[in-house]
C-alpha cells in the first residue's frame, strides 16, 4: 500500500554566494521527493511532495543550514500526486514580478489573525498580488484584481494608483498564494511612499492557521501543480485546469502545459 502523499511549499530571501553549490546540495536532500526548487543569489523557492517521513527529513536537514534557519514550510495532504519529477534549477531570480530586490521588514508582515482585522477596515485597499485567473477562482472579500496576465502588470497597476491611494490615506494590504510575490514587491512599494502590509505566509498560511478561513475567503485557491485548486481546508477540489483557464488570453498555452504535467504522472 502506497504511503500518503503530502505537499510542502517554502521560500526564503537570503544572500547565497554559490547558488550552484546550494542547488547540488538540495538535489541530494530531496532525492526521495518530487517537485521543483529554484535557487538564485537572492534565495530559494520550492514546492515538493512525498511521504510525511521524507518531507520531515528534508525539512530538518534544510534547517541545519545556518542561512536557512527559521524557514517556514506550509504542508497539505494530496489526493492527486502534484509532481512527476524532481527539478532543482539555478535562476537569476526565485520569483519574477518586474521589480528589483526582495525581502521585507518584520513590521510589514501581519499574521492571519491580524490580517482578518486589517481587511475589515475602511481605510485599506485589499490588493491581490496574483494572476487574474487565480483571482477569479478565489479571493479575499472586497479584494482588488490588478489585471495581471504577465509579471510586469502588477507594478504598472501599483504605479497607476499609488498617488490616489496616498491621497486617500489608504494602507495597501496585499496577499498572494504563499507570500513570496508580496515579499518581493513590498520594499519597492514602500519606496513609492505607500503604507504597505502583507499577509505573512500568504493564502496557504491563512488556510492552515484559521479553521474558519471561509468567513473571509470566497471560492478556491489555485495551485501551480496537478491538484489545480484547494479549498480553505487545504483539500483538493474538483476544479479542472480547463475550467481555470477558460477565456484566458494565454489559456490554451497554460492548458497545454497543465496537460503535459498531468500526462507525466
Amino acid at each position: 500500500m502506497a504511503l500518503p502523499t503530502f505537499h510542502i511549499s517554502f521560500y526564503k530571501f537570503v544572500a547565497l554566494r554559490d547558488p550552484h553549490a546550494v542547488a547540488a546540495h538540495l538535489r541530494l536532500l530531496a532525492s526521495d521527493l518530487l517537485g521543483s526548487v529554484l535557487v538564485a543569489e537572492e534565495g530559494i523557492n520550492g514546492v515538493l511532495a512525498g511521504s510525511a517521513d521524507a518531507l520531515n527529513a528534508f525539512e530538518s536537514a534544510l534547517q541545519e543550514d545556518e542561512c536557512l534557519v527559521g524557514i517556514a514550510f506550509k504542508r497539505s495532504a494530496c489526493k492527486t500526486p502534484p509532481f512527476a519529477r524532481l527539478k532543482v534549477h539555478v535562476k537569476p531570480e526565485i520569483v519574477s514580478v518586474g521589480v528589483e530586490g526582495g525581502g521585507t521588514s518584520a513590521d510589514t508582515r501581519v499574521s492571519p489573525a491580524q490580517w482578518r482585522e486589517l481587511i475589515a477596515q475602511d481605510d485599506v485597499v485589499v490588493l491581490d498580488n496574483r494572476n487574474s485567473f487565480e483571482y477569479r477562482l478565489g479571493r479575499f472579500k472586497n479584494a482588488v484584481d490588478p489585471g495581471v496576465t504577465n509579471f510586469r502588470d502588477f507594478p504598472r497597476y501599483v504605479q497607476a494608483h499609488a498617488d490616489e491611494w496616498k491621497a486617500a490615506g489608504k494602507t495597501v494590504a496585499m496577499y498572494c498564494t504563499g507570500g513570496i510575490r508580496c515579499e518581493k514587491t513590498s520594499a519597492w512599494m514602500r519606496d513609492l511612499g505607500l503604507q504597505v502590509r502583507e499577509l505573512d505566509g500568504g493564502i496557504l498560511n491563512y488556510f492552515q492557521t484559521l479553521p474558519d478561513a471561509d468567513l473571509d475567503w470566497q471560492g478556491e485557491c489555485f495551485v501551480f501543480d496537478n491538484r489545480v485548486a484547494l479549498n480553505t481546508r487545504l483539500q483538493e477540489t474538483e476544479t479542472t485546469a480547463e475550467q481555470v483557464y477558460a477565456d484566458e488570453p494565454d489559456g490554451e498555452w497554460r492548458l497545454q502545459r497543465a496537460r503535459r504535467l498531468d500526462a507525466a504522472r
